[in-house]
């Protein structure tokens, strides 16, 4: 069984930075992935990264956020700077292993972002 514990939310003003982590225990991840539910809308992949080292970023966040592995402390983390009232919402990491039957996908329980005016 895979644990995913996500930490770093908060409240920032408009133009502030915040750094969100992801530790997750138990397995060997293929691929992380941050994502967010805004209020009132749908969940969405935020940032993600491959084993192999490949990102992708949902088109919102390019240039103001940045997903990168920390391997001395095993854990994924989102650097996001720049941000906008619009970047509020719960956080989630996404810790997903590749098995023969398919993706197995592990949540944590997310982390609150509140970006002020």
């Amino acid at each position: 069984q895979v644990q995913v514990v996500e930490s770093g939310g908060g409240l920032v003003q408009t133009g502030g930075s915040l750094r969100l982590s992801c530790a997750a225990s138990g397995s060997s991840i293929d691929r992380w992935g941050w994502y967010r539910r805004a209020p009132g809308k749908e969940r969405e992949l935020v940032a993600m990264l491959t084993r192999g080292g490949d990102t992708n970023y949902a088109d919102s966040v390019k240039g103001r956020f940045t997903i990168s592995r920390d391997n001395a402390q095993n854990t994924v983390n989102v650097q996001m700077n720049s941000l906008e009232p619009e970047d509020t919402g719960v956080y989630y990491c996404n810790a997903a292993i590749r098995r023969t039957n398919g993706w197995w996908n592990y949540w944590g329980q997310g982390t609150q972002v509140t970006v002020s005016t």
